[in-house]
């Protein structure tokens, strides 16, 4: 299957999908609002505006969907997927917005309490609004993986959620029922700070999207895997994935490999291994850079190993790669990736001033490197 025969199925699915639910909320939000103004419940009522606000989630995301598919051209030649994040933002706004207004409503029914008047077809119509989340949640967070869609597989949870605070208001209208107390209001609370909750984490989440997040670290020890297997490489780092929107990483790598291979050696095992990457990981390799390691020298490689020794004895040093010596020119060069405990600057002072006395004679060029993936 093509990579755009695959785009295309995973939009029909988030669209179609996303159109289910908002014509499964719009009717519970409907009924629901119904009960809630008969009832003078306003425990139904902010359940009904959750529904109405799922909705409204559901309408942007088929937005941000159809405006992420664009094909790429001159001014954005990666794409638009990112604009799948900016429209869970929105959708996020308008969660809390939802959530806050509700708490200040739930907050006026406690301080200037109301009667409610619930009956029995009330009752009934909040039982199969909890079946209906239910059922719509469960197709929905099935789509959503099947789609490899975040933003579903959310919604498909928070559908289930929705059930259980649905749940809450049916308990609250029975306890009414049989008790004479009401604690619609309070429950109106409880609902408004989930509401207010789930609208938090959505925003959060989108914030570490667009600001670029930690690559994930199976996906990072998979590509590793597959570059390692060749066995020309020695080994795999400097791992970078930049993400252009859901299914859209560009990466670029440095592979280790003995210095006496030939640049047509090289260039055919690096197509080898951008082809691979993609073809198991859906990841696209754009540059696969080159360390080299002494492969006749045993001087070199005596003075690799105290390198090493000295380097990783400190807490913050993660990883030692990409070591050459030159024995003959007396000069030396090695990467270390450092943790955030200490700054690049500081790591390399303290890595030089401990290692120029052991080799004083040696011209030492130490690279930082930042803990970017596993």
């Amino acid at each position: 299957m093509s990579d755009n025969t695959t785009v295309i199925n995973r939009d029909k699915i988030i669209v179609k999908t996303s159109i289910i639910g908002i014509i499964t909320n719009v009717f519970l939000s409907a009924f629901k609002a119904g009960v809630g103004l008969l009832a003078n419940s306003i425990a139904v009522i902010l359940d009904a505006v959750n529904n109405l606000s799922d909705a409204l989630s559901s309408v942007i995301t088929i937005v941000g969907t159809k405006l992420a598919g664009k094909a790429p051209d001159k001014k954005h030649p990666l794409g638009y997927g990112r604009i799948e994040y900016l429209s869970a933002m929105i959708v996020s706004a308008i969660v809390l917005y939802a959530g806050m207004t509700s708490l200040v409503e739930s907050i006026k029914k406690i301080i200037h309490p109301q009667e409610a008047d619930y009956n029995a077809v009330s009752i009934i119509i909040i039982s199969v609004a909890i079946v209906a989340k239910i059922l719509l949640g469960t197709f929905v967070k099935a789509q959503g993986k099947k789609a490899n869609s975040t933003a579903l597989v959310a919604s498909g949870s928070d559908a289930l959620f929705d059930a259980v605070l649905s749940a809450s208001v049916l308990a609250s209208a029975i306890i009414y029922l049989i008790t004479k107390v009401s604690l619609e209001a309070y429950v109106g609370v409880v609902i408004s700070l989930f509401i207010l909750k789930a609208g938090l984490e959505m925003m959060f989440e989108t914030v570490d999207d667009i600001l670029g997040k930690r690559t994930d670290k199976e996906l990072s020890k998979k590509i590793k895997n597959i570059i390692t297997k060749e066995p020309e490489v020695r080994g795999a780092y400097d791992l970078v994935i930049s993400n252009y929107g859901p299914d859209k990483n560009i990466a670029s790598v440095h592979v280790e490999l003995r210095d006496t291979m030939t640049v047509e050696e090289v260039d055919t095992l690096t197509r080898r291994i951008e082809s691979n990457v993609y073809s198991e990981t859906g990841v696209i390799i754009t540059g696969v850079g080159v360390y080299s390691y002494n492969t006749s020298d045993s001087e070199a490689a005596k003075v690799r190993n105290t390198v090493m020794e000295k380097v990783l004895a400190h807490d913050w040093a993660l990883q030692l790669h990409g070591f050459y010596a030159d024995t003959s020119a007396k000069t030396m060069r090695f990467d270390v990736v450092m943790s955030f405990e200490i700054s690049a600057k500081e790591g390399l002072e303290e890595l030089y001033n401990e290692l120029k006395p052991l080799f004083p004679d040696y011209d030492i060029q130490i690279s930082p490197d930042v803990d970017i993936s596993d």
